[in-house]
């Protein structure tokens, strides 16, 4: 009887080292919410205060170097919501990872990690390629695209 709850127990404990090798499971939902918040919040202040419609930028037709003048001020929104959203993932995620007893960093993190970057430095190289040629109102849905890819390479 003795031996067979040893190895129940070894069966228990190679199970639980499988599913932390090949889970990442330190990565908080409340991130990808977050981050969903954060992007509605930026479209809209894009939208009301910056005044960008991409729609009417795209049906207008644009020179390389006659871009719309608030673009760069649109930019610099994005480029803090990408900072704001990793920052509250990497903090959200330390927390559940502190809570777990899990290491943040690990080898299945750095796999995420880098299957996500290809997909995502792409379609960032792509989309200031297309501002600077003036295709102003693909930025949106090439954003989309690009950021489904590269869920779809984490899976």
């Amino acid at each position: 009887m003795k031996e067979e709850k040893d190895y129940i127990q070894d069966i228990a404990e190679i199970r639980s080292m499988m599913e932390r090798s090949s889970k990442f499971l330190s990565l908080s939902g409340w991130a990808g919410i977050m981050a969903g918040i954060y992007a509605l919040s930026g479209a809209f202040v894009a939208w009301k205060f910056l005044n960008f419609n991409p729609g009417e930028i795209f049906y207008n037709s644009l020179n390389p170097g006659n871009l719309p003048p608030g673009l760069l001020q649109v930019i610099l929104l994005s480029i803090a919501i990408l900072v704001l959203a990793l920052s509250t993932a990497i903090f959200l995620s330390y927390k559940k990872a502190g809570k777990s007893g899990e290491k943040l960093w690990n080898s299945t993190s750095k796999r995420l990690l880098i299957n996500m970057a290809v997909p995502l430095i792409t379609g960032g190289i792509l989309i200031l390629m297309l501002i600077n040629h003036g295709f102003i109102g693909l930025m949106a849905p090439f954003t989309l695209v690009f950021y489904g890819l590269a869920f779809i390479q984490c899976r």
